[in-house]
């Protein structure tokens, strides 16, 4: 559920990614600064090449910032932190295929240093959160893309972060298993407590799982706009989705990226641009 607590468990501040290669440098992020309270659920939406999945990189501690800087509870990231959890969209390469679905689970726990017995315990919570409970001896590829994926999730809740970073975790599924996983995303945020960054190319998708959606410009990257979403605690895919205020986000959000496609790099010129 969304928190009252104070501060931030994210920040950015002036964030800039510059890829240095053997031509021509390139500019993927100009500047970005947003933050992200404990227990939010934020969504990432923006035009292709906007640097969704670099500034997802940047956060994880996984790419160098260029400039600015990145501090999760108050602690400046430089490399991948203790406290924080990724999903890819390529679940597939992010499973061990010789390891069973438990064993998956289970490995970060163990590097962790947890003990044994807690975490025989948080890998089973874990696969029933998921609707895993019945296949912990199976390998993944005895298993669909779908359920797949909820053994990574279930990977990611067990290790129990403070921040959970999810990219584009669903592109690869049917639209019932989105749909399906989407409530699942829902129902663990609301369960954990966890600060979540879920990043999209589905407007849609952002706005029924986000409390706020971060509109991204075409790279350079800057922040076009930040989007409260206002549409209640508990979401239904039917009533949610057929909601008037979802249909006005929806349209709000899209006109946005159209607008980033064109070019358009603040909210007044988005503004603008559309009085024209």
């Amino acid at each position: 559920m969304p928190t009252d607590q104070p501060g931030s468990m994210l920040e950015v501040r002036g964030l800039n990614k510059v890829y240095a290669g053997r031509g021509e440098p390139v500019e993927a992020i100009a500047d970005l600064s947003f933050r992200v309270a404990p227990g939010e659920l934020v969504c990432v939406v923006g035009p292709s090449g906007a640097g969704k999945t670099t500034l997802l990189r940047c956060l994880a501690g996984l790419l160098p910032a260029t400039a600015g800087d990145i501090e999760l509870a108050g602690s400046p990231v430089t490399e991948p932190p203790p406290g924080m959890a990724v999903v890819l969209q390529e679940y597939g390469r992010s499973l061990f295929p010789w390891m069973t679905v438990e064993q998956n689970v289970r490995l970060p726990l163990a590097e962790k240093g947890v003990p044994k017995a807690e975490r025989t315990r948080l890998v089973a919570e874990a696969l029933e959160a998921v609707g895993l409970a019945d296949v912990p001896r199976s390998y993944p590829w005895q298993l669909s893309g779908g359920m797949q994926q909820r053994v990574a999730i279930a990977r990611a809740a067990a290790y129990e972060p403070q921040v959970l970073l999810m990219d584009e975790p669903f592109a690869a599924v049917d639209a019932q298993t989105r749909f399906e996983l989407e409530d699942l995303v829902r129902a663990l945020w609301t369960r954990l407590g966890v600060t979540v960054v879920f990043v999209t190319h589905d407007i849609d998708e952002a706005i029924y799982l986000g409390e706020r959606v971060l509109v991204l410009s075409a790279r350079p990257t800057v922040l076009l706009e930040d989007v409260r979403v206002d549409l209640g605690p508990v979401r239904d895919q039917l009533e949610t989705r057929g909601a008037p205020e979802f249909a006005r986000l929806r349209t709000h959000v899209y006109e946005l990226v159209q607008q980033a496609k064109k070019g358009v790099r603040s909210l007044a010129d988005a503004r603008l641009t559309h009085a024209g």
